[in-house]
């Protein structure tokens, strides 16, 4: 399966449209350190008013849900220490924060952190965060349903605008660490 490219107006690698991109996310398509070509990463502008997954696949087409995931920023906390991390499952499933999450992060209490805390920490819009460019001592906790797929759509940083990546490029994000079950069913 190529990447779902015709339903949308303009789709232009990540690398020649930096630009439209925020700066964290411009960085990490520029500096990309996997295996997968940065050029394989496409940029898709999109309407805001469409940036959450419901919406989205309701206007862009239903068949996209199957190939969307979401990436989440959740706190886990031991003690008086928190540590973030980001979290990307396909948008048919919900993280599974009590369970995945709070083992892997060694954390008494896990959580989805608060939409200030997630989008100051990150530096992108709510409803458009991505795993690409995130801080880089974060963990980037990734469902193995996600890298299984050929492309998927995910945020760009901001709610103008998604990327296309290969499934296996998310196993090469910085911290990404891919995990069986992190995506439960919905």
């Amino acid at each position: 399966m190529d990447a779902p490219i015709g339903h949308f107006d303009e789709a232009t690698p990540a690398p020649n449209c930096l630009d439209e991109l925020i700066g964290p996310v411009a960085d990490a398509v520029r500096d990309w350190p996997g295996s997968v070509p940065a050029d394989q990463i496409i940029y898709v502008e999109t309407d805001p008013q469409w940036a959450d997954t419901a919406v989205f696949v309701e206007h862009y087409g239903r068949e996209l849900l199957e190939q969307s995931a979401n990436c989440v920023v959740v706190a886990g906390k031991r003690g008086g220490e928190t540590t973030l991390a980001a979290c990307v499952v396909l948008s048919t499933t919900r993280v599974d924060v009590n369970g995945v999450v709070r083992r892997q992060l060694g954390a008494r209490k896990a959580s989805f952190a608060a939409m200030d805390t997630a989008t100051g920490e990150t530096g992108m819009e709510y409803g458009g965060i991505t795993p690409l460019g995130l801080p880089g001592d974060w963990p980037v906790l990734v469902d193995s349903a996600v890298v299984d797929l050929p492309y998927v759509l995910v945020g760009s940083g901001r709610r103008r605008g998604k990327l296309l990546v290969p499934g296996k490029a998310f196993a090469e994000i910085p911290g990404a660490v891919v995990l069986e079950g992190l995506g439960v069913a919905v």
